[in-house]
């Protein structure tokens, strides 16, 4: 099976600014939230169920999953998320591990914010965290998705501590500074921990 190497970090931590510098030189993701849309995409059974449960109101006008609308659901009632998680994890976790098991390239970058969270960890043969600073995350995920902070805070909390994340990492890339102007510097550190992965993979083959 190809080498893992788990990616994860907290909301707007810049997870997929990061996960694209790896593509670039041709790694191979897979990825946690494009599983997780595949999974409820448009005449999905899954959709069906979410659409019977929450009304129609979760539904764009054609017919897609409105995210903003569930997420302000599930975030508001805690019955609401276990119950959507209950629903939608096991056919996220089977999804991924049939992506991962086909993998011929000698390592593969696994994405997921709730990596830690879901207990994913133990799937992986290296964890990189991608870290930032509580208040770069408010900064970053308010400007960007346009929540407000309240919910934003309340996405942070359903996660691990920073402290906690970190406790797990193998590697970590300090995402704080500013875009563009610390993009060589990230390309670096990625081309760097390529070159490492490519010969923990190889270690692990032999």
């Amino acid at each position: 099976m190809t080498y893992i190497v788990g990616l994860t970090g907290g909301i707007g931590s810049g997870k997929s600014t990061i996960a694209n510098l790896f593509v670039e030189l041709g790694v191979p993701i897979v990825d946690a939230d494009i599983v997780a849309r595949e999974v409820v995409e448009k005449g999905s059974p899954l959709l069906a169920q979410i659409a019977e449960h929450f009304g129609k109101s979760i539904l764009t006008e054609v017919g897609e999953l409105n995210r903003a609308e569930l997420r302000k659901k599930v975030f508001a009632d805690e019955n609401e998320k276990n119950w959507l998680n209950h629903l939608l994890h096991p056919a996220i976790h089977e999804r991924m591990l049939a992506q991962l098991n086909v993998q011929t390239a000698p390592y593969t970058l696994f994405v997921v914010p709730l990596l830690i969270e879901n207990k994913l960890t133990t799937l992986c043969d290296r964890i990189l965290v991608v870290d930032v600073k509580p208040e770069t995350q408010l900064a970053r995920a308010s400007s960007r998705d346009h929540n407000n902070l309240q919910q934003i805070q309340a996405i942070m909390n359903a996660q691990v501590s920073r402290e906690e994340r970190l406790k797990w990492a193998d590697d970590i890339i300090s995402n704080d500074a500013k875009l563009p102007e610390n993009l060589p510097h990230l390309k670096q550190k990625v081309l760097e921990l390529h070159q490492f992965y490519l010969n923990e993979s190889r270690k692990k083959n032999v």
